[in-house]
């Protein structure tokens, strides 16, 4: 079974930056997709940046509202991403959740594995 631990989530202020990481344990070979959601209450988890590694070769996805503000990096080997957050808004304030392995198609991810969330809170 995989596990998701997250790390990285707090509050910033408008325009402030924040970097989460994630790191994925108890896989036995190295991770081909993984990814951040994040969910703000009372509506639906939305895929905010995805990764996807093909040996040597990495592709990125942004969700149309974090486009150039926010970049995913990682390391397929040793099953790590990161998502670095710059110019916050208020509106980015929600709970983020890693995200590894499952089926991803052009800008659509279903993950096999979740992680339990970090708490971004942005203030205006």
């Amino acid at each position: 079974q995989v596990q998701l631990t997250e790390s990285g989530g707090g509050l910033a202020q408008t325009g402030g930056s924040l970097r989460l990481s994630c790191a994925a344990s108890g896989r036995t070979d190295s991770s081909w997709a993984m990814g951040w959601f994040r969910q703000a209450p009372g509506k639906d988890r939305d895929l905010v940046a995805a990764i996807t590694w093909s040996g040597n070769y990495a592709e990125s996805y942004y969700g149309d509202s974090v486009k150039g503000r926010f970049t995913i990096s990682g390391d397929s080997a040793k099953n790590i991403v990161y998502l670095e957050m710059y110019s916050l808004k208020p509106e980015d304030t929600a709970e983020y959740f890693c995200a590894e392995g499952g089926t991803y198609y052009d800008g659509t991810y279903v993950p096999d594995f979740w992680g339990q969330g970090t708490q971004v809170t942005v203030s205006s």
